[in-house]
């Protein structure tokens, strides 16, 4: 009959013991966890992957969390253009109310003061911040280099040129104008929030005299005919430095600033031909007053837009360029601080084209800015489900499968207190022969 007195023996159950006990403080540690793999000892490569993903797991919620202040800061942009759009809804009625001869001067003269005071609003709303930054005054604008503005007509035929005559002018579909010689052409325009104006008989005019006949209306060198000298689908080059051609790459005619930059825009014009008898000639004018602004003129200046970092990585973001929304931007207001004028009939019908031109920039601004909104919606899904699947991912790598942890841990500490209890007994029977031997 064998007994539990050697030495050998009680070392060997004392070493039974102490590994049963670090296989049960592993199983316990993995149920308090909830990881099988907690220090690099356990599983070299699965633990370092474990940690690359727990740093990505994280750097997806901060990235999250960028999304959604960046979408909160362009909503704090759309919503002053917003209030800025329907301050020109409303400028566009006045406009139009003082342009009928109804009313009076005094009515106009009313009318110019509720303008004014929604033209600084104009300026008020630009002037919105999100954490202490101005997001439209054009200080978070992108890189552009200088330009000249450019209104492009694609009503008028594809063969026009500055040097058709206004008695020859065609539409888009070929067949002629008709503009006599005895009808009357009448040009206003606004720059630097003051409004010019003049008139001259048909004639033997051609289409670039119009834009030579304004430059002569008291604001000096405005407008540069030298793009209508031949029929060309190109309009000219953009704030990018890139070649803008028609939509359709068909020949329409041009007439751009002769100044480059803000200071040389012209906030709008407006073409009217009327009969010798006075009647506007409505027909004539729905093509011939069709030019709309296509590049708008810029200075040179550097990128200066926000950027949204929307990824784990350094290359992950998207910039966004806010303009200058301002009303002496959008051409209501002059660098001396003169509002848009409708105190005169002409002045209120020349304020007309300028608020619609005024309306175009301020809905590209507005539509960009719901485009990256759109953009960021989907990168905010996307990350919220790249955080599920790298999180499922880790947890295959790294997590403890609870059940076999348990199971594990109890059967081992069973097994370590047998141990204890075996290295108990021989501790007692070695104790009672050596009180025989005493």
């Amino acid at each position: 009959m064998s007994t539990i007195s050697s030495y050998a023996q009680q070392l060997s159950i004392l070493n039974l013991m102490n590994v049963k006990y670090a296989a049960a403080a592993k199983s316990m540690n993995q149920v308090a966890t909830g990881n099988k793999i907690n220090s690099a000892k356990d599983d070299a490569s699965g633990f370092a992957i474990g940690k690359r993903m727990s740093v990505e797991i994280g750097a997806l919620e901060k990235t999250l969390s960028n999304v959604q202040t960046g979408n909160s800061l362009l909503n704090v942009a759309n919503g002053a253009m917003s209030s800025t759009l329907e301050i020109l809804q409303t400028l566009k009625e006045k406009a139009i109310a003082a342009s009928n001869d109804t009313a009076k001067d005094s009515d106009r003269a009313t009318i110019q003061k509720e303008m004014n005071q929604y033209i600084d609003q104009i300026n008020d709303n630009s002037l919105v911040t999100y954490n202490g930054k101005h997001l439209l005054t054009g200080a978070n604008s992108g890189a552009t280099v200088e330009t000249n503005q450019a209104y492009t007509n694609r009503s008028l035929g594809e063969d026009t040129t500055g040097a058709t005559k206004l008695t020859d002018l065609t539409r888009r579909q070929g067949d002629n104008l008709n503009i006599s010689a005895t009808d009357t052409v009448n040009v206003s325009f606004v720059k630097d929030g003051k409004t010019y104006a003049t008139s001259f008989e048909v004639g033997d005019m051609t289409l670039e005299d119009i834009f030579k006949k304004a430059n002569e209306a008291g604001a000096g060198e405005v407008f540069d005919t030298s793009a209508m000298d031949t029929a060309t689908s190109l309009i000219g080059t953009d704030s990018a430095g890139k070649e803008l051609h028609t939509v359709d790459d068909k020949n329409a005619i041009t007439v751009k600033s002769t100044e480059a930059g803000k200071a040389g825009r012209i906030a709008g014009f407006t073409i009217s031909v009327t009969d010798a008898s006075g009647n506007v000639r409505k027909d004539v004018n729905t093509v011939l007053d069709d030019f709309s602004e296509s590049i708008s003129g810029t200075d040179k200046r550097d990128d200066s837009s926000l950027v949204l970092h929307t990824g784990t990585h350094a290359s992950q973001n998207m910039q966004v360029g806010l303009g200058d929304m301002g009303a002496r931007a959008l051409g209501l207001q002059g660098s001396d601080g003169s509002y848009l004028s409708v105190s005169t009939q002409s002045d209120a019908n020349a304020a007309i084209n300028v608020i619609d031109n005024a309306i175009n920039r301020l809905l590209e601004q507005q539509t960009t800015v719901g485009a990256m909104q759109s953009r960021l919606e989907y990168t905010g899904n996307n990350i919220t489900t790249q955080h599920e699947n790298v999180t499922a991912a880790m947890e295959t790598i790294t997590g403890a499968d609870l059940a076999k942890a348990i199971t594990e841990f109890t059967a081992n500490n069973i097994q370590m207190q047998a141990a204890q209890a075996m290295l108990a007994q021989s501790n007692s029977n070695a104790g009672w022969f050596l009180n025989l031997l005493g």
